[in-house]
């Protein structure tokens, strides 16, 4: 079974012969274990490839991104980090009042060099694993905080000025012809992320989260599902209280903090809803010196989440305070199923 087939089938609950291997590597992490980091590759190939262009972790495309000092993004946000191998946060958005929004420009003319078509094809064409385009900066929500500062971004989303709707419609317009891009590739699904939880809670009140962003994300799944492809979502926090919400406009693949949530409540709800692309614990259990803690994350997964059928892509996401044993000995657990 090739790797593309393997993702699939877990996608659509018929039967793999394994759970799928995905693993984000953060540049921190290549850089302080990139011996380790080969061994687990090799010993463990990985079952998803992002398509050339993605600006994830680890890509060596957005290096300018992941260094001590300033940053200028495609749309004009000025990054400031302090942390090599991280992204830094903008301390001075361009909309410091909403009559400021027209100074905002799309980066429009940048997309067609960051969806190279015929490159990103030939990839497809050359590779039996699954691959994944999009970008985890098709993001509405991280997108506004960028733009306008997230302070005054809640205070937007209460107030509902008319331009907030403005600054919206701008990201979103932005976001779909980026999406329509990537419909027009071979890739086999396609990727947006917004993180939207805390560590026990929701950022904004669920109510107003489906009134304002849930219709955004429909569409996307719309237009991906409507090109035949899979649609993958990244989500950090606590987020419970939009799965169904999630699963109900078509997410098909979600990466969240499983760990942040009650697993067992998940899995009685969701289970075989969606796929649960990962993840295991990176603040407390990859960076536990008790390997033990690992295996028992895993089993906890295993018990609530797995089932042959489907439904469970084995990934997590190897940062700066991951042990590399650790990281290992996830894949072996899942080598047991």
């Amino acid at each position: 079974m090739t790797s593309r087939e393997r993702v699939k089938r877990t996608l659509t609950f018929n039967y793999p012969d394994r759970p799928p291997r995905d693993l984000w590597i953060l540049p921190i992490a290549l850089k302080k274990y990139k011996s380790q980091v080969d061994a687990i590759l090799e010993k463990f190939p990985l079952d998803i490839e992002f398509a050339k262009g993605l600006a994830t972790a680890g890509d060596p495309t957005q290096e300018e991104r992941w260094k001590v000092g300033s940053f200028t993004d495609e749309w004009g946000c000025v990054f400031k980090n302090v942390q090599e191998g991280i992204v830094g946060q903008v301390k001075d958005p361009i909309i410091k009042k909403l009559s400021d929004v027209k100074k905002v420009r799309p980066p429009y003319h940048k997309l067609k060099e960051k969806v190279n078509i015929d490159k990103i094809n030939k990839l497809c064409e050359e590779t039996d694993k699954f691959v994944l385009g999009g970008d985890f900066f098709i993001d509405p929500f991280e997108r506004m905080q960028f733009l306008r500062g997230t302070s005054q971004l809640y205070m937007d989303i209460v107030e509902q000025p008319p331009g907030f709707f403005k600054l919206m419609d701008i990201v979103h317009e932005y976001n779909l012809t980026e999406i329509e891009l990537w419909t027009k590739t071979k890739v086999d699904g396609i990727l947006f992320a917004d993180d939207w939880g805390s560590q026990k809670s929701l950022l904004i009140n669920p109510k107003l989260w489906r009134k304002l962003f849930k219709p955004l994300y429909k569409e996307y799944c719309e237009r991906i599902h409507s090109s035949g492809k899979f649609v993958f979502m990244h989500s950090d926090g606590y987020i419970f209280d939009i799965y169904e919400d999630l699963i109900e406009i078509g997410v098909d693949a979600l990466n969240s903090q499983l760990f942040c949530m009650d697993i067992e409540q998940i899995g009685k709800k969701f289970k075989g809803k969606i796929t649960f692309w990962g993840e295991i614990d990176r603040q407390h259990i990859l960076p536990s010196p008790n390997i033990e803690d690992v295996k028992k994350a895993v089993e906890e997964i295993k018990k609530f989440l797995y089932d042959r059928s489907g439904g469970i892509i084995v990934q997590c996401e190897f940062g700066a305070g991951a042990r590399p044993e650790n990281v290992e000995a996830i894949f072996k657990e899942w080598e047991k199923v």
